[in-house]
């Protein structure tokens, strides 16, 4: 057993779903993309009388749900599997779409770029924490808006070998980056049944989903591509102040989105996400880490746990705009309830400033806070000390257990030790160490992970085709961004370097 959450009752979460359900069949959904609108007139979605919103029948929306798979395995670059969504797993990934990073050598807070977005994937790759990497932020005007999607892609499938969440702010985004993809593997069929990424589809309010979220689900549902479906529930603006009913919103553009991924694409991987918010009527912002939004996230997540779905949230990740006590506790706070409410992919570590300014401090100092929460929620059970009393006779000849047989084989896994940007030193280890603050040793982690990165290595081939699928989407001719050399490693770290699963 684990520790958990219980964070609705069984009839109030019935009644959740089933108003939701009576909405989408007497509301439904601004569908504006006009493929997807065909698609779900032809799969069983009727139109209103003015014809501008799609209806959800309940017994298709119920029919739907039921192919919908309540897992999902994601698989590294190279074919392997990784890592299993859904259940009671619960995995950290970085937090999406900055513009800015905040550089940690210089303290400014600025536009990204290229360079600034390979030592962040550099860095993630390494992490022990942190299950796969994101496309965390832009860099801007390094590449062309049209495919600077498949240019981050390109970056983390060059630089990292794990899966990645990603996703397209364009309608013609997810094919180039599904057939990017589809070169580390033999064909589409393979990429579907191997899939490495999860892309993420915003639902954008108001019981709508835009043109590009439209095309990006209906290409994603046909590529087989898992999706999460993440509506912006803004509690007290365009959803209710009260819980029950932003959850009801909440749950309603999810499920839409479930529905018409499963009607394009029986049995396509969706995970029941979210990334809510709730409005400061004094600063008119929009705090993600406002308690009610987090009590949202927790709801909705057992929500998608009773339809037997896997779920996602942007918890572990801070509305602070440095690395501080803010940031500190929002991060801790709010990925120890993800975890608690067993939220399958967890999205935010590195995020600052309303997810528009990523740091790398704050990625390591996160790392860690994630690897304590993971810690906690490790099942309890028994391990040889039950019955107690051969620890009681220990206890009671010696007056300690530290050199205790059952001491000296458990505390390895059982008690955490925290790394080197986490403060665990007494006073005067700490001054000798050089009084060093959190920012100092985060910091400095950066610097010694990055030098610690083993490259992957890429068939030119394949490296080839990748850069001819980027810029055959640009309308300008002009050079990809320049990539900065890692670090050298020695000759010994260089041999084993890791290779691409084939050739084209």
């Amino acid at each position: 057993m684990r520790l958990s959450l219980n964070a609705l009752d069984q009839s109030l979460t019935t009644r959740i779903i089933d108003e939701a359900k009576t909405i989408l069949a007497e509301v439904g959904i601004e569908v504006r993309g006009r493929k997807l609108k065909e698609r779900m007139l032809q799969s069983g979605l009727v139109a209103d009388a003015l014809g501008k919103r799609l209806l959800f029948p309940k017994e298709v929306t119920e029919q739907a749900l039921l192919t919908a798979p309540s897992t999902f395995a994601l698989y590294n670059r190279d074919g392997a599997l990784h890592t299993t969504v859904g259940g009671d797993a619960v995995h950290f990934t970085p937090a999406s779409s900055a513009l800015k990073i905040l550089d940690h050598r210089s303290g400014e807070s600025r536009l990204a770029n290229t360079a600034d977005f390979v030592e962040y994937i550099r860095l993630v790759d390494g992490m022990e924490h942190i299950d796969y990497p994101s496309t965390a932020f832009s860099t801007n005007a390094d590449i062309e808006a049209k495919v600077s999607d498949i240019w981050r892609l390109y970056l983390c499938l060059t630089h990292s070998s794990k899966p990645i969440v990603s996703g397209a702010f364009t309608e013609e985004g997810v094919p180039p980056m599904a057939e990017m993809m589809m070169l580390f593997r033999k064909d589409k069929q393979e990429l579907i049944e191997k899939p490495m990424s999860i892309f993420t589809i915003t639902a954008t309010g108001n019981f709508r989903y835009s043109e590009d979220s439209c095309q990006n689900l209906l290409d994603c549902a046909e590529w087989g591509i898992p999706i999460e479906i993440v509506p912006v529930t803004l509690m007290g603006l365009i959803a209710p102040v009260t819980l029950v009913g932003a959850t009801v919103f909440h749950t309603v553009d999810v499920l839409a989105g479930i529905v018409m991924a499963q009607l394009v694409n029986p049995g396509a991987p969706v995970i029941f996400g979210g990334a809510p918010a709730s409005f400061h009527m004094q600063e008119a912002s929009a705090p993600m880490l406002g308690i009610e939004a987090l009590h949202l996230d927790v709801l909705y997540a057992a929500i998608g746990d009773e339809l037997n779905l896997p779920t996602q949230a942007y918890m572990a990740l801070s509305d602070a705009k440095f690395l501080d006590a803010q940031a500190g506790a929002e991060t801790f706070g709010s990925g120890l309830l993800a975890g608690l409410a067993g939220v399958n992919s967890v999205s935010g570590p590195g995020m600052l400033d309303y997810v528009m300014t990523f740091s790398l401090p704050k990625l390591v100092f996160d790392n860690e806070l994630c690897g304590q929460i993971q810690h906690l929620l490790r099942p309890v059970v028994p391990i040889n000390d039950l019955p107690t009393m051969d620890l009681v006779r220990e206890q009671m000849k010696d007056e300690h257990l530290l050199t205790a047989p059952h001491t000296l084989e458990h505390w390895p896994e059982q008690l955490y030790l925290t790394g080197k940007v986490y403060d665990r030193k007494n006073e005067d280890s700490w001054a000798k160490a050089g009084s060093k603050d959190l920012l100092q040793r985060a910091t400095e982690e950066v610097e010694q992970r990055l030098s610690r990165y083993t490259p992957i290595e890429t068939s030119a081939e394949i490296d080839a085709e990748m850069r001819r699928l980027i810029i055959s989407g640009m309308t300008q001719e002009r050079p990809l961004p320049e990539i900065p050399t890692p670090p050298e490693r020695s000759e010994k770290k260089k041999r084993g370097r890791r290779q691409n699963r084939r050739s084209l």
